[in-house]
């Protein structure tokens, strides 16, 4: 049966990076499955065609994506409550769909207020307070910590099921916040596949040979490639000093790094580095282009230091066919498996040591190419999350009816019980009264 979705998600739909994508491309698996999605989100981002998104109060004096942790999210997400009761309210949805910690706080109101039918799903993306301390927008150490991991304990038991990117962020929901296992659901970061594909036909190979001269990349240079946010929890900064290292260790590598924000002091920091002429920052790349531009790479890297957010870079380097470099995380290890090669953990110089023995290692890249596009194929199709993501929807309904029936059978029973209280202490007075033994004062 087709649902009627509302989501919340508070950040500015749609922008290109890591969130997003999950969020777009979750929707439109929905929507091919026959289902009605609305998309709440902030006044800033992008439109796309073929999605319902209602944009909250526009706010004039800020403008631009807002990526991360920020004190402007704070009246951002009231504005954003508001637009979302409205849209609910005129669209009685079926479930609401709740993306990072905020929107499962707007959702869990909405679900008290009772527009409807409506039980919460809630997509956790990583942990709100791990990621706050990662964007050093709070201090793990300072008087605003416990009230925050409080804050987030309060948001994570409010929605009846929770989706996680990550096996690692499940583990994390279950052990240290004590949600109900049963309540805590896995899905995997997914990769439209027939976009993100390795680029082997004559018409491919020449749209890949352009794009490497559009960007001056010398012939014969191999290229390492990064898609993402710039950002030290990121880890591009480990990435410049990584390339740094292999200015004369390995000459025949030219590095792309991909994604916003930050350019201009990371290609200032990139000079500095002494790499002005092996580096090239070409910014922020529109998802559409995401696949072209990730066709010139030899080699992928992902040298994110979170430890708890997912890593959707990872699926479409795999999707691609291009042999990947990442910090040894849990969340590298449960995308790439066997198949990945893992740098120590925040170590620049592993880093560039794994980075170059790939690059001097053309047999094994071809291998691990074949591998990873074929566990794209097989475990990461947005077809096999669509019918998972229906299943979760279905799971959530009848579990907040069932607790809904639950509520009015305890509410009937104590009434009962008061009214068994009440016939007793009637009957009680009665009885003294005939022998004279009630209290007769007023």
């Amino acid at each position: 049966m087709p649902y009627k979705v509302l989501m919340v998600a508070p950040t500015s739909f749609f922008y290109d990076n890591g969130c997003h994508v999950r969020i777009l491309e979750e929707i439109r698996a929905l929507q091919e499955g026959g289902h009605q999605i609305t998309v709440c989100t902030y006044h800033m981002g992008n439109n796309i065609d073929g999605v319902d998104v209602q944009r909250s109060l526009d706010v004039p004096w800020k403008r631009g994506a807002q990526v991360g942790s920020s004190r402007h999210k704070i009246y951002f997400d009231a504005v954003l409550a508001l637009k979302s009761f409205q849209v609910a309210l005129r669209q009685k949805p079926d479930i609401i769909h709740a993306h990072l910690h905020e929107g499962a706080l707007i959702g869990g109101m909405l679900k008290l207020l009772k527009f409807g039918r409506m039980p919460l799903v809630f997509d956790f993306q990583g942990s709100m307070t791990s990621e706050m301390v990662d964007h050093h927008f709070l201090n793990p150490e300072g008087f605003f910590y416990k009230p925050a991991v409080k804050l987030e304990n309060f948001i994570n038991h409010l929605p009846d099921l929770i989706i996680t990117s990550t096996y690692n962020s499940a583990n994390i929901l279950k052990n240290k916040f004590g949600i109900n296992p049963e309540q805590v659901i896995t899905l995997t970061d997914r990769v439209n596949s027939n976009i993100f594909k390795p680029y082997t036909s004559p018409e491919e190979r020449e749209i890949a040979e352009h794009t490497r001269r559009e960007l001056n990349i010398p012939p014969g240079k191999k290229v390492v490639i990064y898609l993402g946010v710039l950002a030290p929890y990121q880890g591009t900064d480990h990435l410049l000093e990584a390339a740094a290292m292999l200015k004369h260790e390995a000459p025949d590598l030219h590095f792309v790094i991909m994604g916003y924000p930050g350019v201009d002091s990371y290609r200032e920091l990139a000079n500095y580095l002494g790499l002005g002429d092996r580096v090239i920052f070409p910014g922020r790349i529109p998802y559409q282009e995401a696949a072209r531009m990730l066709s010139i790479g030899d080699i992928a890297v992902a040298p994110k230091m979170s430890a708890t957010e997912g890593a959707g870079k990872i699926t479409n380097y795999m999707a691609m066919g291009i042999p990947t470099v990442a910090f040894d995380t849990p969340v590298s290890r449960e995308l790439m498996g066997e198949d990945g090669i893992y740098a120590k953990y925040g170590d620049a110089r592993s880093l560039a040591d794994n980075i170059k023995m790939l690059a001097q290692n053309e047999s094994l890249r071809q291998v691990l190419a074949q591998k990873l596009r074929a566990r794209a194929l097989t475990e990461m199709s947005w077809k096999q999350g669509r019918e998972q993501l229906e299943g979760i929807y279905d799971r959530a309904i009848s579990r907040y009816r069932k607790n809904e029936q639950q509520t009015a059978s305890s509410s009937a029973n104590g009434s009962k019980l008061n009214f068994s209280a009440d016939s007793s202490s009637e009957t009680i007075s009665g009885k003294m009264l005939e022998r004279g033994e009630a209290s007769t004062s007023l």
